[in-house]
Parts: C-alpha cells; structure tokens; sequence
C-alpha cells in the first residue's frame, strides 16, 4: 500500500513537473510585464518598458498589434547609424502601417535620449500608425516633435547590432535584418 502511495505520489509530480508552463522572462525591477514587450532580433531579446503614462493611445495600438503578432517577421526598413533603427511597416517601404486608425500626437517633454522608442509619422503629426524607432543616440531636436512610447531598458547592446547597410534609393537599407518576434513579455519565454 505504501508502495503504490509513493508510486502514486512520485507520477502525480512529475505529470504535475511536466504540465508547468516556462518561466516568463526576468524583467529588471521596476517594470510592470503588462506594458512591456520583448523584441526577439536574431543578435538576442530586447525588453522596451512601453510608457501608457505618456501616450496611453499609442501603447495601446502598439499592444494590440504585439498581441496580433503583427510585426513579426517585420523588417528594419530604415536605419540610420548614429541616428535611429526604424520598423513596423508590413510593406518594407516605409509607407505602410496596419488596418488600425492613424493616432493623433501624443507629445511630451521626454527627451530623446539612447534607447528611447519613439511613434515614426509623416509629417502630418496626427498620423502615426504601427512604425515606430528605436534611438542609438541622444537627438534633442526631436524632442515634443515625436510621440514617445517607451524605452529599452535591457539588450540595448542587440539593438546597436541591427545592420546599418548601404540604402537604395527610397533609403531602405539592403538585406534588412528583422523582428524575429514581438511578444508582450507576460507571454515572453
């Protein structure tokens, strides 16, 4: 009886072992998994603390979209070294977005900084859409010019490694790298 006890026991936690999903990603302190997103490039994760507190209708459209898995397989369709890594456009080109309504601006005293992920738009400032950036540097002159809607606070060191190739004309980079995946990080692994 003990045997078959044990035996019982010993099953029930392995099933019990093997049914646990896997462990969520570490966040570093301070950041809440419900308005972060992971950014799975091929150099290794990115985590961008996305900010509702300062564009709560730009999170939320980013959101929608994370959770869609609208920008997978995404590229970096403009890149510019010293500047900024641009992506979020379905066509490539630059000139694409989502079904999702245009935004209207959202802007703020945040300063671009490095890190800072910041709302692309054309030069209607009520017509930001899915494309966003990513700084590499400091360009105060975007500042309140710009919707920001986030930053990264970890893997910055993956985003410096997205390719900065040669443009063709309409300033796309040739052979662009990525989004490998862009997840929520409550359901990041």
């Amino acid at each position: 009886m003990i045997r078959r006890s044990l035996l019982g026991l010993a099953l029930g936690l392995l099933a019990a072992t093997i049914s646990v999903p896997a462990a969520a990603i570490d966040l570093p302190a301070g950041v809440d998994a419900k308005h972060a997103i992971v950014l799975t490039l091929k150099s290794g994760k990115v985590i961008i603390k996305l900010r509702p507190d300062l564009a709560p209708k730009h999170v939320a459209q980013i959101e929608t979209l994370v959770k869609r898995g609208f920008y997978d397989g995404i590229t970096f369709h403009r890149v510019i070294e010293g500047f900024m890594a641009q992506t979020g456009d379905p066509t490539g080109t630059g000139a694409g977005g989502s079904d999702l309504p245009n935004l209207n601006a959202e802007f703020s005293n945040t300063h671009f900084a490095r890190g800072v992920v910041g709302m692309a738009r054309t030069p209607d400032p009520n017509s930001a859409n899915s494309q966003f950036f990513i700084m590499f540097t400091d360009v105060p002159q975007l500042d309140g010019q710009y919707t920001v809607v986030g930053e990264v606070v970890a893997g910055m060191d993956y985003v410096d490694k997205i390719k900065k190739g040669a443009a063709n004309q309409g300033g796309q980079v040739v052979d662009p790298d990525k989004i490998v995946k862009l997840q929520m990080a409550a359901d990041a692994k």
